[in-house]
């Protein structure tokens, strides 16, 4: 037998190599593929090269443009999709830009849209809802940028146009039904509403939620774990005001919430120099009251809340810690024993709570403070000139009004007025309040008859 020639052989071995390739689809036209059978039935869809890499688990669409059965535009610089194409390591998209015309006018764009771990290397970018069964490990997005016109801008805004740009934008865990964790950095935004607040712009350096599910149900359904805001502030046409920082730990599972509010101010001179002229001296005279004349409102919060388990019993404890810088401090602490419904779990019958049916209360204890820090001073002055008397007079007049109410509704209602009025005054710097609560008691009917309270609880109030 005569040995083959050697450009026979090469022949064959290439034919033996190519076959399994031409009776099976490669990823790169395995992707234009699909990528065209997505918009197939939504209008045009040009792609201008698709390639796969020679070295590596890559395939690369380049130049693509949609164009929809009413005008709207997708254009894509680049498509990746990186790793075994039935199962993506990472899919990336560059060069983003949407617009939609008509009335309800929408741009948008970012530099590069990167996901990792998804269950699908084509994913339906032009649909509004999430597809049942896509799942993403995480997502980045940078340098996001929307303008939108003749649409809902948010509670406070109404309708109107817009502008929003995001620096970053990164997620983890996303499904139709939960997102695990979801981080926005460097957020600016910018309204023309006709609503509450009017036009005006919004600035947040910083945002994180955590743990949010129920995604598919009602909106008053879903849950949240945790919620982070930093740098918040708005400048508009009827609300001025910045926010330093908010922690919002709603997971009940580890047997404790919270709440942290940070250095919210509200600058009232600025809302009153831009408030309609006949409303400006009734709400200047407030500002004083509250700010001592500076303008500027500061409210600082912590809330803490937790429960523990005795028995039979649930121990609720919750403590509030309000101020207003120059104007007053609230502080309120419980510590309640509750006998839940029959079954319930703690921290899921907590997290969904909407009524207090079934809820025992087996006693239990609520201390509360009040502390002037400027504002109960402030007070018999405005009120004193704004009913042409002295002060003096008006301090009486509220300690006989404190004495009358006291006949009608108890010892314990005079001595919370009697206190307020030693507060205005400068007698006292301090109210407190002590409530011994009725043991074996439903917790909806306290709540549904609140006048009744004072003849089923124990009350001690001192002014100090």
């Amino acid at each position: 037998m005569r040995p083959m020639p050697w450009k026979a052989t090469l022949a064959a071995l290439t034919l033996s190599v190519s076959l399994p390739a031409l009776a099976e689809p490669g990823p790169a036209e395995r992707l234009e593929a699909d990528l065209r059978a997505l918009f197939a039935s939504e209008g045009r869809l040009e792609i201008g090269e698709v390639s796969a890499a020679l070295l590596r688990d890559r395939v690369t669409a380049r130049e693509l443009h949609f164009v929809g059965p009413e005008g709207q535009q997708l254009w894509l610089d680049r498509y990746v999709v990186s790793g075994d194409y039935d199962s993506p390591d990472e899919v990336r998209l560059e060069g983003i830009r949407l617009e939609t015309p008509g009335r309800e006018r929408t741009q948008l764009s970012a530099a590069t849209l990167r996901l990792d771990d998804p269950t699908r290397a084509v994913l339906p970018l032009h649909e509004e809802s999430w597809p049942a069964g896509l799942r993403i490990a995480g997502l980045e997005i940078e340098a996001l940028a929307a303008e939108f016109a003749g649409q809902d801008l948010g509670e406070g805004f109404g309708e109107g146009d817009g502008r929003v740009s995001v620096e970053r934008l990164q997620a983890t865990g996303l499904s139709r039904e939960a997102i695990d964790s979801l981080e926005l950095n460097g957020v600016e935004g910018q309204a023309e509403g006709e609503g509450e607040f009017g036009s005006g712009t919004v600035s947040l350096a910083f945002a994180r939620v955590e743990g949010l599910r129920g995604l598919e149900g009602p909106e008053e359904e879903r849950k949240l774990d945790r919620l982070e805001l930093r740098d918040l502030a708005i400048d508009a046409d009827r609300l001025v005001a910045s926010l330093a920082g908010l922690e919002v730990d709603g997971d009940l599972q580890d047997g404790e919430g919270g709440m942290r509010l940070e250095a919210l101010e509200l600058d009232l001179a600025r809302m009153i120099a831009l408030a309609p002229e006949e409303e400006r001296t009734r709400l200047r005279m407030a500002s004083n009251v509250l700010t001592g004349g500076s303008g500027t409102l500061r409210l600082d919060a912590v809330s803490t809340g937790r429960w523990e388990t005795e028995g039979d019993a649930t121990r609720l404890l919750g403590e509030l810690d309000v101020t207003a810088e120059e104007a007053f401090g609230w502080v309120l602490e419980a510590d309640l024993p509750v006998r839940l419904p029959e079954g319930a779990a703690p921290a899921a019958f907590l997290a969904e709570m909407q009524s207090l049916e079934g809820v025992t209360l087996l006693g239990g204890r609520v201390d509360a403070t009040l502390s002037d820090l400027g504002l109960f001073g402030r007070l018999p002055v405005v009120m004193a000139a704004s009913q042409g008397i002295s002060e003096a007079v008006f301090l009486e007049q509220a300690r006989t009004q404190a004495q009358g109410f006291g006949m009608m509704l108890g010892p314990e209602v005079e001595a919370i007025l009697t206190g307020l009025v030693a507060m205005m005054a400068g007698e006292a710097r301090e109210l407190a309040v002590q409530l011994t609560l009725p043991a074996d008691s439903e917790l909806e009917a306290l709540s549904a008859d609140p006048l009744a309270l004072p003849e089923r609880l124990e009350m001690q109030v001192e002014s100090r």
